[in-house]
């Protein structure tokens, strides 16, 4: 919270204990306000206990925060003004010139942070207070804010009826009541001071103020004008478990959680749905302190919590292309991102490399979009990225079914597909430390360090400053206080994340399995024949519509664009041969013309050789037969052919192999089951990019084939089929296409999905088989007991 805050001050006051000195927290407050890169003022307080020394105090400051400490104790000496001179070359060369240090000048230095006043006294007894305040009024300047309004957020909290309080400081502009921020309205503004607080209409630029009504705003978030601000230097590196008392159930202790999150955005609550428990990332053992003493005075629960965990990363070790597709019927997007490593401490950085030809600007924005809403993990233990660097290179959108959403979907496979080639590293947080021990301990300190992996930078004067994994240093100073009786301090500060030093045993611990995880799934959906399909992550590159940026694909050939379905005999250079399916693109083009062409060429074509029956080719008079009574004893079962073939597991495994073999199979299951059915059973298979080719029929044993003309579908062909003669005849259809579905129920015939219709044929093929096994039981079997009713009573009347 304290460092959110440091984001909004125009300037800081760093008070130091002057009987204590520079402690580790003092170390890090002033890392941190250098990192944010803002103006300092030192007040050294207790000045009045007994050992305290104004110069060594002075000196220590010098050596442990900043070279350009000085004392502004005595303004008016020479001294003073040498070392205010010296903090900066072109103020040096004035004062050597003979020029005194002006105000202005020393106002400069400490907003440019090249000078950092220090003054010393007593807060208890005012000793040295009106001077420094003096001081800070006459040397703070006022930043110059712009006349766009712009405001950063840096603290959420809630008041005592639950209104949700968002703390912001105007950085541009004013900011008013009722002002609509986004797509919230600002209902009430407050001026806090302590626990009281005032309301105001208006707030100018420069102003901090808390307001209400804001409900989706973030700590860091930047309003306006204004940008984000960057992320948190104090990253949590530990994950612990919350148990909660028996009588208090998670699914109502969570949202709650969610609350404190939102206020503490690097708590990272998170829900472990294989543990069934609520985990939280923070920083070590004060900080869980404070979250139970807050959950106690919140919510009046007393928590516990459990061993505290790890928190890793993973980045990767070398550059891959991941691509995502996906194409569920009536939806479209591929997006192709280029994963590189990134220098260490650099986060995710996001950008785009694709030309506004290939994918248009705003879909590219979108992409970026969604990169940066979640936090994306890894591939070896399911831990978040970070060190990568993640381009959009290439990306595809369909005008009529692209849909936001889609595009959500194919970027996260997209990285997922990546993550899984890559050469994954995992990566451990280390701790920079300073270990301060008495002369005796020295020697079993350097073995401790030496054991757990870690570095000596340097060693002097009982003083040991290093880095070492943080897994190795947890815990490290309670046996510190053990081993030198309480007399030797640790003090540790996150360095970054580095190459964990026991990835195998880190990776078998935690036991994530990526291809098991749904949620974060690395396959792509395609479609094919009116259905979607799901294509494995390694097969990717064999069906994906784009060409590769990074050259070759996975197998090492030459990429041909549009030809995506290699299992359907594929085109390669080598073969020569093509037999490549469509996608809904081209699907939408021949449908939007079906109607038409089939009224035009109706009557059309040759029959190339073949007897054409008469359910084939059907009367113009036959589409006014609409309020006769359906013949009931004529019934018709029409099978979309290659819709059964994709759908049917046995069929769809052989169509990879040899498509003329799954048809084969396929008529042959279906003559069986005519034999058992006794209806007229048509199955019609796509012929439409056969150049020329016309309405294709033949009988192929007992049952009907038809392979359909050019421009025509087997949909487009089923459906006017079943319009015309669905009015007096039964007619059942057979196909998992939904759009086709629709339009057969709506022309009164059966509808059989191809799963159903998968069922039905082996149930019709149990029963024939049992009927076989039974008969077989009674020994001589007759002509006439296999005979026709019909034939056997004709043959009896003869005979009288």
């Amino acid at each position: 919270e304290m460092e959110r805050t440091l984001q909004v001050l125009d300037y800081a006051i760093l008070v130091i204990s002057g009987a204590d000195g520079v402690q580790a927290h003092t170390r890090t407050l002033f890392g941190l306000l250098a990192k944010y890169e803002v103006p300092v003022f030192l007040f050294v307080n207790k000045m009045d206990q007994p050992g305290t020394d104004q110069e060594a105090l002075l000196l220590e400051l010098k050596k442990e925060l900043h070279e350009n400490c000085v004392d502004f104790s005595d303004q008016e000496s020479a001294a003073f003004a040498e070392n205010v001179a010296v903090c900066d070359e072109q103020v040096l060369e004035q004062y050597l010139a003979g020029e005194a240090v002006g105000t202005e000048q020393i106002k400069r230095l400490i907003r440019e942070r090249k000078l950092f006043p220090c003054y010393f006294g007593s807060a208890l007894k005012m000793q040295g207070v009106k001077a420094f305040l003096a001081d800070f009024i006459r040397y703070a300047s006022i930043p110059a804010y712009g006349e766009t309004f712009g405001a950063r957020v840096f603290k959420i909290a809630r008041d005592a009826q639950g209104n949700r309080l968002t703390y912001l400081k105007v950085t541009g502009g004013s900011l008013k009541v009722r002002q609509v921020i986004g797509e919230e309205k600002i209902n009430q503004i407050r001026i806090y001071s302590g626990e009281k607080y005032e309301t105001a209409e208006e707030v100018g630029a420069g102003g901090v103020c808390a307001v209400t009504g804001l409900l989706r705003t973030f700590p860091g978030e930047g309003l306006g004008a204004e940008k984000a601000s960057r992320l948190p230097v104090l990253e949590p590196v530990l994950t612990y478990q919350i148990i909660l008392p028996e009588e208090v159930s998670p699914a109502v202790m969570l949202p709650r959680l969610r609350e404190l999150e939102e206020e503490e955005p690097q708590l990272h609550i998170v829900w472990d749905e294989t543990l069934r428990e609520i985990q939280v990332q923070v920083m070590g053992e004060v900080q869980i302190e404070v979250l139970s003493e807050l959950i106690r005075q919140r919510y009046g629960v007393q928590v516990a919590f459990g061993a505290g965990r790890i928190v890793y990363k993973e980045t990767i070790a070398g550059t891959v292309e991941g691509v995502g597709h996906f194409e569920p019927l009536r939806h479209y997007a591929e997006v192709h991102l280029l994963l590189e490593p990134g220098e260490p401490g650099s986060g995710l950085v996001f950008e785009t490399d694709c030309s506004e030809d290939v994918l248009d600007r705003n879909w590219q924005r979108l992409v970026l979009t969604h990169l940066r809403e979640k936090e994306h993990v890894g591939v070896l233990t399911g831990s978040a990225l970070a060190d990568m660097k993640i381009t959009l290179v290439a990306g595809r959108a369909h005008t009529k079914h692209t849909e936001g959403g889609d595009f959500r979907q194919a970027t996260y496979r997209a990285l997922r597909q990546g993550l899984m080639q890559a050469e994954t590293v995992l990566l451990e947080p280390w701790y920079d430390f300073r270990l301060s021990l008495p002369a005796g301990a020295v020697g079993r300190a350097m073995n401790d360090i030496d054991r757990m992996k870690g570095t000596i930078a340097y060693s002097a004067d009982g003083c040991i400053v290093g880095s070492a994994p943080v897994s190795a240093m947890q815990n490290y100073q309670r046996e510190v206080m053990a081993y030198t009786a309480g007399e030797g301090k640790l003090s540790v500060a996150l360095k970054g994340y580095f190459p964990c030093h026991n990835t195998e045993e880190v990776v078998a611990q935690i036991g994530y399995d990526a291809q098991s995880d749904l949620e974060n799934t690395a396959d792509s959906v395609f479609c094919a024949h009116g259905a979607g399909f799901i294509v494995p992550w390694d097969q990717v590159f064999s069906y994906m519509h784009l060409p590769p940026v990074l050259g070759q694909d996975k197998n090492g050939e030459e990429w041909y664009p549009g030809q995506w379905l290699p299992d359907a005999a594929n085109f390669h250079a080598k073969t020569g041969e093509e037999e490549a399916w469509i996608g809904t693109e081209e699907i939408d083009r021949i449908l939007d013309r079906t109607y038409n062409a089939n009224k035009r060429d109706k009557d059309a074509g040759a029959t190339n050789g073949y007897k054409k029956k008469r359910i084939i080719e059907s009367s113009p008079a036959s589409a006014s037969g609409g309020g006769k009574q359906k013949d009931a004893g004529v019934e018709y079962l029409l099978v979309d052919g290659y819709n059964v073939i994709f759908a049917w597991q046995e069929l769809a495994e052989l169509a990879r192999v040899n498509m003329d073999s799954a048809r084969g199979r396929l008529l042959d299951i279906l003559c069986n089951y005519q034999g058992i059915r006794r209806c007229e059973l048509i199955v019609v298979f796509d012929a439409y990019r056969v150049e020329g080719h016309q309405t294709e029929a033949c009988d192929y044993h007992n049952i009907h084939v038809v392979y359909t003309k050019e421009a025509e579908t087997a949909d487009a062909y089923i459906e006017r089929f079943a319009h015309e003669h669905a009015s007096r005849y039964r007619v059942t259809v057979a196909t998992s296409d939904g759009l086709e579905q629709i339009i057969i129920r709506g022309a009164g015939c059966i509808l059989l999905s191809a799963r159903e219709f998968e069922q039905e044929v082996k149930e019709k093929n149990r029963q024939l088989q049992a009927e076989y096994d039974s008969r077989k039981d009674h020994g001589k079997v007759y002509l006439r007991d296999q005979m026709p009713s019909q034939v056997l009573d004709g043959s009896l009347e003869e005979q009288q």
